[in-house]
């Protein structure tokens, strides 16, 4: 009888046991759901003319599903008002400091064009991030990172070359590939350089980055340049650069912070590879300089996004150029909620 008892005690013991377990584990690799709404504003003096527009309306779900194995699903309901499936991969993690990817991602490159909506300086991109370096596609990735002082962060991907819409009957023998290589000196200054390989419209393209950039206390300067070559010499080398400084004040009351920013940045004439009826590869985006300074108020905190970002963009042309309808001198008030 005593045995019976013991038994029917230890069996309950060990069944609580597990049933902890299994919740504390539920709980631990529970996905995560983060959202991002950036909704705007622009007005452009020159014309007289202005705009509201929800430039993204992000969605995504990911985590760690077992201690080796974690995903990442993204759409955007409104990347410039069409809808496009982003990030959707798979990654292991066999062991610290080193991983492998599979899927849909953001081709390993540059420092700008890397980072998320929510993540960005300025309302809108840089010439890097929108027109000359940003770059999704299907393919495999792997990440080693070394040392712990300094580290350092190597990186390769191989892709399809289809973009992100043309994969069921896209075959190929060719395919793009990119390299990356980034290492943080002091934990304050950051190293980034990479080369990438890819198709572009009707030709195929070599990219060279090198950038940085230093953050201390309340400071955030950085600097990147981008050269892109067509391959057979087709269209001139385009030349692409951008540096800024931004000054993040802790102010408390009814903004969180207050941060201050300027920008400059550069791009030489840009084709994105398609040829006119005689061949010949086509400028979409003439040469162009811009100089933006703007101010972000911050209402939230580091999970839950919220700022108020104002900035004015002026754009330098050649005078025979003729730039794009939203390419030009704007001023443009953006609410970004990030949760």
């Amino acid at each position: 009888m005593r045995g019976s008892v013991r038994a029917t005690l230890i069996a309950t013991m060990l069944i609580g046991g597990i049933r902890q377990a299994q919740a504390a584990d539920s709980v631990r690799h529970r996905p995560e759901v983060h959202a991002t709404i950036r909704a705007k504003y622009e007005y452009q003096p020159q014309t007289g003319k202005g705009r509201f527009e929800i430039r993204n309306a992000r969605v995504s779900i990911g985590g760690r599903m077992l201690p080796i194995v974690d995903y990442k699903a993204e759409i955007d309901l409104s990347d410039e008002g069409a809808i496009k499936m982003l990030d959707a991969y798979v990654r292991l993690r066999p062991k610290k400091g080193l991983r492998f990817t599979v899927g849909q991602m953001r081709v390993p490159f540059t420092i700008d064009a890397h980072r998320s909506p929510h993540a960005q300086y300025f309302a809108n991109r840089s010439f890097i991030a929108k027109q000359v370096g940003s770059v999704r596609d299907v393919g495999a990735a792997v990440s080693c990172t070394f040392f712990r002082r300094c580290p350092l962060t190597l990186e390769a991907g191989i892709f399809n070359g289809s973009g992100l819409t043309g994969q069921k009957d896209f075959w190929t023998g060719d395919y793009n590939y990119s390299f990356k290589v980034q290492t943080t000196v002091a934990r304050r200054l950051c190293l980034v350089a990479g080369y990438q390989r890819a198709d572009a419209g009707d030709t195929k393209v070599a990219m060279y980055d090198a950038g940085a950039y230093y953050e201390s206390g309340r400071w955030h300067v950085e600097g990147e340049y981008l050269r892109k070559r067509y391959a057979g010499g087709d269209f001139p080398a385009v030349n692409a650069a951008d540096a800024f400084a931004a000054y993040r004040l802790p102010v408390g009351r009814l903004f969180s912070a207050v941060s201050f920013l300027g920008r400059y940045d550069y791009m030489s004439d840009h084709s994105k590879g398609r040829r006119d009826e005689t061949g010949a590869l086509t400028v979409d985006d003439p040469e162009r300089h811009r100089l933006t300074g703007g101010v972000t108020l911050s209402l939230g905190s580091k999970r839950l996004q919220a700022d108020i970002r104002l900035n004015y963009e002026r754009y330098f042309y050649r005078s025979d150029a003729l730039p794009a309808v939203s390419e030009r001198d704007k001023a443009v008030v953006e609410f970004v909620c990030r949760f």
